[in-house]
């Protein structure tokens, strides 16, 4: 709001003029805090704090999450989905092998289930690493605890359940792939495991906000160790899920170990570039107090809206003039 706010009409023109009380405008494209460096002050701890958060582009959210589960490649005659041959002998003397899963089945649920399954995968976790330590002691100083091993307890999913429950025959499928419920047989180490993967997703602003991965990682030759129990109950009508444990050998981070090709995002936070009045009168309204700035832009826009050369020169009244196409 304007201290003292004042008009005159002259030859027909609305001119007003006015003291603004906020001068803080008056030179934005010199503002010295546009200068200052993206995140703030770093010589606060606010400042530090912010400036992390935005060369971060902000924090990692729960619920922006990717899994990817392929089912194993099971037993094959004369190669399967891992494309190798598998023997199809299990103890050696051919019985009981129909009672595996075939490395067709798997494939066909694969493709007809894979898919729904990911979408439908409300919860996971990403895997823990703990080393293993040994003391040691040279004579009479203190112990060294030396790693000597190193261990991943097992992730636990949760998944959302459609009305035929398809979600958990996949990973029942997967169980039975590792072991027979007619010959109760179990089957080669390579036929019932796969891998697994988990992504982190985060946006960016240069692809137009879409999720993208920002951390990602590899478990190897996992199986479903516990398919949980389905609940039911009169006193709830919610959504049907359940729970399964998921047991693998190892775990690798895609970006730190190189195990994919996958380049880890970076921050593109700027700072923003302002951009000056161009053109002639552009130009000199900018050099105006910002008192007569504003009349100035009044009367020029009222002055294109009003001259007649407006519809010769496509709605240009000062050079460079812009001819609209004759139609002769």
């Amino acid at each position: 709001m304007a201290i003292l706010r004042g008009g005159k009409r002259i030859g027909g023109y609305d001119i007003r003029i006015g003291l603004p009380r906020d001068r803080s405008l008056d030179n934005v494209e010199r503002d010295p805090r546009l200068k200052q460096k993206a995140g703030g002050n770093p010589e606060t701890t606010m400042g530090r704090f912010q400036a992390y958060v935005n060369e971060g582009e902000g924090f990692a959210r729960k619920a922006r999450f990717y899994t990817e589960f392929f089912l194993p490649r099971g037993l094959s005659f004369g190669g399967g989905i891992g494309g190798e041959d598998t023997a199809v002998e299990v103890n050696g003397t051919g019985e009981g092998i129909e009672s595996f899963k075939l490395s067709e089945e798997l494939q066909a649920v694969q493709n007809a289930n894979g898919r729904r399954v990911r979408a439908f995968c409300a919860e996971i976790d990403m895997p823990a690493r703990e080393v293993t330590t040994k003391a040691v002691r040279h004579g009479n100083a203190p112990a060294r605890n030396h790693v000597v091993d190193f261990t991943s307890p097992d992730i636990q999913a949760t998944f959302y359940l459609d009305k035929f429950l398809r979600e958990r025959s996949y990973f029942e499928l997967w169980q039975q792939a590792a072991f027979s419920t007619t010959s109760f047989n179990k089957n080669y180490y390579d036929n019932y495991v796969s891998d697994i993967n988990i992504f982190q997703l985060g946006q960016y602003a240069s692809r137009q906000e879409r999720d993208d991965v920002t951390y990602g990682v590899k478990l190897f030759d996992c199986y479903p160790k516990v398919v949980g129990p389905v609940s039911y109950s009169y006193e709830a009508n919610n959504v049907q899920t359940f729970q399964v444990t998921l047991g693998f050998r190892y775990w690798v981070n895609y970006f730190i170990d190189k195990a994919g090709q996958i380049e880890l995002g970076q921050s593109e936070f700027g700072t923003p570039e302002v951009k000056t009045a161009g053109g002639l009168f552009g130009g000199l309204l900018g050099r105006l107090p910002p008192e007569l700035r504003r009349a100035g832009r009044d009367v020029l826009n009222e002055l294109r809206r009003r001259a007649p050369i407006g519809r010769v020169t496509g709605g240009r009244v000062f050079p460079p003039f812009k001819i609209p196409p004759l139609n002769l």
